[in-house]
């Protein structure tokens, strides 16, 4: 070998061992965007940290300067926190002062808060993914809309979050829907999912979030629920009418909800459970907003003979205020569960 090529390869290994370490700091458990119920595990580990040996852990919450901490190099603990979006902050030490953080964004909440679902209950996740969305103007509500619905990566909890853009004249109302199976017997049903509004919200005086389906005689129960920003008020649908000449009616509960007071740019826990009987008859439980129970605590009939195939359907219709105007919501981590 001449000496040319030993410089070379010292100046080859010269370079390679100059090189860092890189940073291990993993959090295993929970996986960013994920959907927790609390209290959940937090599993995280770590060996160096800016090529420093790691000495002590430990994680906060959102901008909390509250730091729970250990010493070592992992972190196995039970973590309890309230209902909602959450970033958790994962922050290791080196044996020299070197600091690494890692953050872990959640979404904590309470899978059936009642206890009512059982584990053989059939559920359909990821229902804002589905690729059969439709939009289309209400025109058994006042004014005009249009509207237009895509998938979106941000925000979102899940990576796929889908994204509602409806503009609106006179109270105009847009359905946004879809279908997503076939049960005529399933007369037991919780539905849940996060919604994410922008600053148009001013703009929402209504959040629909209804679900249809064809029971075996033909006919089409309208599990109808919405938070309504004009009477302050979680309603409920009935047929005022027959199955044959239905006569869709809103009645308005005591418990209280308004669009306009929920806060921007940030995600919310919505659940809501509701049966029915084999008439159609629907009994409207409760629902829940990030967390806090509003029992809805009524029964009416909600059966129409409306011609439609054997389906299950459910909408999200977003309703205008007073004069134009614009607003944009997302919906992410959509499931409904049936038995």
């Amino acid at each position: 070998m001449n000496l040319a090529n030993k410089l070379s390869v010292t100046c080859s290994l010269l370079v390679l061992l100059s090189v860092p370490s890189v940073a291990q700091l993993v959090v295993s458990s929970p996986s960013s965007g994920s959907v927790v119920q609390s209290p959940f595990t937090l599993s995280a580990t770590a060996s160096t940290c800016s090529s420093e040996t790691v000495t002590a852990m430990g994680y906060s919450f959102d901008s909390s300067p509250d730091m729970t901490g250990m010493t070592g190099n992992s972190i196995q603990a039970s973590v309890a926190i309230s209902s909602g979006s959450h970033t958790i902050n994962v922050t290791s030490w080196g044996d020299g002062g070197a600091v690494c953080v890692t953050n872990v964004s959640v979404a904590v909440g309470q899978a059936s808060p009642d206890g009512s679902v059982p584990p053989n209950a059939t559920s359909v996740s990821a229902l804002q993914a589905m690729s059969n969305w439709k939009a289309v103007h209400d025109t058994g509500g006042k004014g005009k809309a249009e509207g237009s619905t895509t998938i979106e990566s941000s925000p979102s909890l899940s990576g796929s979050a889908r994204k509602f853009s409806t503009s609106y004249k006179g109270n105009g109302d847009e359905r946004y829907s879809v279908s997503f199976g076939d049960d005529t017997d399933s007369q037991n049903f919780f539905y849940d999912g996060w919604v994410y509004f922008k600053d148009s919200a001013a703009d929402i005086r209504n959040l629909e979030l209804d679900m249809n389906q064809t029971m075996a005689n033909g006919e089409t129960v309208i599990y109808g629920v919405q938070c309504d920003g004009w009477s302050g008020t979680w309603d409920y649908t009935i047929n005022a009418g027959t199955p044959k000449h239905h006569v869709d009616h809103w009645e308005h509960t005591k418990s209280k909800c308004d669009p306009r007071t929920w806060s921007v740019n940030t995600w919310h826990h919505v659940q809501i459970s509701y049966s029915r009987d084999d008439k159609g008859v629907v009994n409207y439980k409760s629902a829940w907003l990030d967390g806090a129970e509003q029992p809805l605590n009524a029964k009416g009939p909600s059966a129409s003979s409306l011609g439609w195939g054997h389906s299950m359907i459910t909408n999200f219709q977003v309703d205008g205020s007073n004069g134009s105007g614009s607003s944009t919501a997302y919906l992410d981590n959509l499931v409904i569960s049936r038995w």
